[in-house]
């Protein structure tokens, strides 16, 4: 099945709420490389190829080492290329991510906070909340990965 409809362009009003998201996600604070990876490992749970494509892109043109990059689905398994924020970061994205099986479970939440700060784990929040959203509108509407396009 082919590409859908191009969701923002009908609702140029819900792009501007999700890019005001996006560019406080950007700004707030968190490493970069750490929202990349957090972005990465939710699309890869949401099967989501567009996001996929562009988030592996995005951590290879910040010269994240192809290794790290290939093992983010196997972090647990590869957890000394990651810190400890990165891999408290990516639980928690995994357990937000997954919400309607976790529901996101308290002991979650005190592993997270226990290594991240009460704003980085909100600002982490914010960003896997927007990635499931971003998404959600890749996968429904058949957005095309740039390794298709090219």
């Amino acid at each position: 099945m082919g590409k859908r409809l191009e969701v923002f362009k009908h609702a140029p009003e819900a792009y501007k709420g999700f890019t005001a998201v996006k560019h406080y996600v950007q700004t707030c604070g968190l490493p970069a490389e750490l929202v990349e990876l957090v972005y990465l490992r939710v699309s890869q749970i949401n099967n989501c190829a567009f996001c996929i494509d562009m988030h592996t892109r995005d951590l290879l043109n910040q010269g994240v080492r192809i290794d790290k990059v290939a093992l983010v689905q196997v972090w647990e398994e590869a957890a000394a290329l990651f810190s400890d924020k990165e891999r408290a970061a990516l639980a928690w994205a995994e357990s937000v991510t997954r919400v309607a099986q976790t529901n996101v479970p308290d002991s979650d939440y005190q592993k997270a906070i226990a290594v991240l700060s009460e704003k980085e784990l909100a600002d982490v929040t914010v960003a896997v909340s927007l990635m499931n959203a971003f998404n959600r509108f890749g996968v429904a509407m058949r957005m095309m990965p740039a390794a298709l396009v090219m």
